[in-house]
């Protein structure tokens, strides 16, 4: 091949590239703008992405963690290690991590003698929801943008949801554990997307805005808020009321619980930046009402009839009826 021949292939060669460079590139922003509009579409809050790669230092904070015991009962924890801090070991293939954020703030307080209940429980199961929310958006991207292989997460499989989603640009991880955004503080649902599908990915979130402020800290009614962000969970007023299955409670937390039957949000309510939450649009979050305006007293005297009635899609159901009756008699009992 002579010289002039060869320098014309060369130039129609590097054409090509740049051609087809273009193009995937195109394909790759078009996805990610359908993606993100069409979860906005289904109500989600925010939406970022992330590359899929293993999470190194997540994955030594987290053995730490777990060598200390501060899992407490919580051994499902101890499980699937390898799973939770690499995506690509969950979902075979996977090329990117989509973190979903649902606002659950509520516009409306419990009564002031009801026994507490965390803000996220005040409606239907967001398990319930976002699972629907999810379904339809996998659906979308199957049917606009190709077969691709992709599994959806709320909080029930071994995801480190706050890692993706500070890693996905979407806030930072605060002194008390949750992810918090600068514009909307922490009153979020966190959901991941896994999937094989190359994508536009934004750039991790990486400052950290808590600064000197101790509040959630200092305000912890049981002290699980260690320096580091670290949370010791086996003393989280929503470890004893949720995860334990003991039918009775430590009687060294006797006292400390604030009247906290289901969950704990202390260290949300005095957090600065919750200041900015914004009620909820989301219909399915809208407030039970014998969650706002039921007493301490009626809660202990109801039935377990009326309890499977009222909660049959209430995240309350998780801790069952025994769990909730142990908990009022905890805080009601001298």
């Amino acid at each position: 091949m002579d010289d002039c021949i060869l320098k014309r292939f060369n130039r129609v060669n590097i054409i090509f590239l740049q051609l087809t460079g273009f193009h995937v590139q195109q394909n790759l922003t078009n996805h990610t703008a359908f993606i993100k509009q069409t979860a906005a579409a289904l109500g989600f809050h925010f939406c970022g992405i992330a590359k899929a790669k293993r999470l190194d230092d997540d994955a030594r904070r987290l053995e730490t963690w777990l060598s200390k015991g501060m899992q407490g009962s919580m051994q499902y924890m101890e499980n699937h290690f390898d799973l939770r801090v690499d995506p690509t070991k969950l979902v075979p293939g996977a090329k990117s991590v989509i973190t979903l954020m649902l606002n659950y703030y509520p516009s409306t307080k419990q009564k002031k003698d009801a026994a507490k209940i965390s803000k996220y429980a005040y409606g239907r199961d967001y398990h319930e929801v976002i699972r629907e929310k999810l379904n339809a958006l996998i659906h979308s991207i199957k049917e606009n943008i190709g077969d691709i292989n992709g599994r959806g997460f709320v909080d029930s499989a071994p995801v480190l949801e706050r890692a993706w989603a500070t890693k996905s640009g979407l806030g930072w991880i605060g002194k008390n554990g949750n992810l918090i955004s600068k514009q909307n503080g922490s009153f979020f649902f966190i959901a991941t997307l896994i999937c094989d599908l190359d994508l536009d990915y934004d750039a991790p979130f990486a400052k950290d805005y808590c600064g000197s402020c101790t509040r959630c800290i200092d305000e912890c009614p049981t002290d699980a808020i260690l320096p580091g962000k670290v949370i010791d969970g086996s003393k989280c007023i929503s470890y004893f009321t949720i995860e334990l299955k003991d039918a009775l409670i430590d009687e060294g937390m006797k006292d400390k619980f604030d009247n906290w039957m289901f969950g704990c949000d202390t260290c949300q309510d005095v957090c600065p930046w919750n200041r900015f939450s914004k009620p909820t649009t989301e219909t399915a979050f809208t407030p039970i009402p014998e969650i706002l305006n039921l007493s301490t007293k009626e809660w202990n005297e109801m039935s377990e009839e009326l309890f499977k009635t009222v909660f049959k899609h209430s995240p309350l159901k998780r801790t069952k009826f025994s769990g909730i009756k142990r908990n009022i008699k905890f805080i009601l009992e001298p």
